[in-house]
This record gives C-alpha cells, sequence and structure tokens, in this order.
C-alpha cells in the first residue's frame, strides 16, 4: 500500500507497466523530457530510455503510428493531452483501432491504450473542456473507462493495457492533485467491466462515472439529512457496461438519477435510462438525467462551475424525483 494521488497513481501503474511489459511504449506531446504537462509520466524517459518519448503536436500521427505498432506487437500507451484534441484523430481511432480484429477476421487485434483527461477546470474554455464518452462509446470495438479515485487510476490503466483491443481511458484534470490516499500497487490485473455500490440506500439510484462520483457522494450526504437514502452506484468502466448492476438496484429503489458532467443531449445518460426503461424495471417516477447544459464552457471560471453540475445542484434534483 502507498499514499498516492490520483495523477501519481498513473504514474506508478505506467512505470509498473514498462517495468513488466517490455513490448509498451509511452508516447505523446511533452511526456517524454517535460515528464507531461501534468506531471503524470515524470521519470518514465529517465528510467526506459527511448521507450517513453515525445512527438510533434500531430494527434493523427500519434494515434496512426500507435495503431501500426499494436498490430505489429507493441503495446502502445499513447497520451492525448485533452480530450478535445482526440477529435483531430477520429479516423485513426474510429475507423482504423477500433476495426482492426473485425476487418482481419480476428487475425490481427490492436492492443493500444489512449490516456486523456477532460472536463472543466478554471479558463479550460470551449476547446479543452469536453465531455466525449459517450461519442467513443458510439463506436463498437473500443473499450472505454473513467476512474474516479487514485486506486481505480491505477488499477483501470492496468488492466486497459492488458487489453487486446483499444481502450481508452479518460482522466480528469480536477482529480489529478487531489489527496492522497492509500493504493495497492503490484496486486493482480483486475477484470475488466463491473461497478459498485459507494453507498447504499432504499429511496433512488443514482448511477455515475468519472468525477462527478465525488459530488454525487457529497449530495447523498445532504439527502440523507432530509431522510431520503440515495444509493450511489459508480461505474467506471462504461464499455463494458454493468447494466445488470444498475437494474438490480432499480429495482430495489424504484427510482433513478443518472448524473454525469457531459453535456445532457445524448450524453450517455440516456443510453443507461433507455436500458432501464427497456428492461421494464418498475419505477416510481419518470427517470432523470444530470448534466451539464448545451452551452459551450465560458472561459470565466465562475461561469464555468455555475454550468457543472455540484452537490446542490444534484440534491435539489434527487430530492425532488423522490418527493414528487
Amino acid at each position: 500500500m502507498r499514499e498516492l494521488t490520483y495523477g501519481e497513481a498513473v504514474n506508478a501503474a505506467l512505470h509498473r507497466l514498462m517495468e513488466e511489459l517490455p513490448e509498451t511504449l509511452v508516447y505523446g506531446e511533452d511526456v517524454g523530457v517535460p515528464g507531461g504537462v501534468f506531471g503524470v509520466t515524470r521519470g518514465l524517459r529517465k528510467q526506459y530510455g527511448e521507450r517513453a518519448f515525445d512527438t510533434p503536436i500531430s494527434e493523427s500521427a500519434i494515434l496512426g503510428s500507435a495503431v501500426g505498432a499494436a498490430m505489429f506487437g507493441r503495446r502502445p500507451i499513447v497520451e492525448i493531452m485533452w480530450a478535445d484534441f482526440s477529435l483531430v484523430a477520429l479516423d485513426q481511432i474510429v475507423n482504423q483501432a477500433a476495426n482492426v480484429r473485425y476487418v482481419s477476421g480476428g487475425r490481427l487485434q490492436a492492443p493500444l491504450t489512449i490516456r486523456t483527461q477532460q472536463g472543466n477546470a478554471p479558463g479550460a474554455c470551449a476547446q479543452h473542456s469536453q465531455c466525449l464518452e459517450a461519442l467513443f462509446l458510439h463506436v463498437p470495438g473500443l473499450r472505454v473507462c473513467m476512474p474516479s479515485t487514485p486506486q481505480d487510476a491505477y488499477d483501470l490503466l492496468v488492466t486497459a493495457v492488458h487489453c487486446d483491443d483499444p481502450v481508452l481511458v479518460i482522466e480528469n484534470r480536477s482529480l489529478y492533485f487531489g489527496r492522497k490516499e492509500p493504493v495497492e500497487t503490484g496486486g493482480p490485473v483486475r477484470p475488466m467491466g463491473g461497478a459498485r455500490t459507494r453507498r447504499q440506500g432504499s429511496d433512488v439510484t443514482i448511477v455515475t462515472w468519472g468525477a462527478m462520483t465525488h459530488r454525487v457522494l457529497e449530495s447523498a450526504g445532504a439527502l440523507a439529512g432530509d431522510g431520503i437514502e440515495a444509493e450511489v452506484l459508480e461505474t467506471p468502466w462504461l464499455n463494458p457496461f454493468d447494466t445488470e448492476a444498475v437494474l438490480e438496484s432499480v429495482r430495489r429503489t424504484g427510482r433513478l438519477a443518472v448524473v454525469h458532467e457531459a453535456n445532457v443531449t445524448g450524453g450517455f445518460g440516456a443510453e443507461v435510462v433507455a436500458r432501464v426503461a427497456g428492461a421494464g424495471a418498475p419505477l416510481l417516477a419518470p427517470p432523470i438525467r444530470i448534466g451539464t447544459p448545451d452551452v459551450r464552457m465560458p472561459a470565466a471560471p465562475v461561469l464555468a462551475e455555475a454550468l457543472v453540475p455540484d452537490a446542490a445542484r444534484i440534491t435539489g434534483d434527487v430530492r425532488a424525483l423522490v418527493k414528487g
């Protein structure tokens, strides 16, 4: 057990993977000599030499080369500095990496891991703040996860790199420098998928992932003060997604709220609601989705923070759902 921040846990996982898997490479913009814009790749270049290196500012080149390297035996771990920038390389991710196994009839695979981070931060502006998980979840062949704790940041990355499919690991920069927590390092590779109950309750199920998990847990505490017991179900893996865990919880509570930082329209919360409705789970009230309004993110931190769901807004919306 080691006391690590979220960012330090990612770094620890990268060191382990580079040590245990000689076929791994770590590369991207500023990840080598500078050690990453957030310091997450610090020390890799010094310890592993040219297996950790910097690239030109070309997301298409980064992802295109990663697909080729993965097809020929490497396990590249590439960083896209902001999730927004992955759109520059959408062809390489959607049309190439996600298709390798299918178009080769299973003869080839692309075991590459794409690390990126997303979400609002002070001054992030419209081109550095988008939450794009739903876009990639629409693409068959891609695995997607969003860790919210230092332990998950470590475990999910290790699992992703051992997977023989392309995996998108979406981190959140608001978590990189948070408080230190005990992290078990060096343990077995965890299985992919699954959900966890972060708080038990009987009145409403709140499904969430990523950085919103912490705000939802704060909200659940406030709701308890009102006599509303919310069950908080976190789903770090969005593909594969643990639909059965959500259904089992909703069947007990009878109410569903889905909370994510992404825009409400077209967000993955709609898919969660559709799966619950399609399964015919008995509901005492219509399910709700809580997310960012459908607007571009302003530059002013106070305006941006007003758009992203906070504990007070989550509490009010869920209270209205339960109280009717």
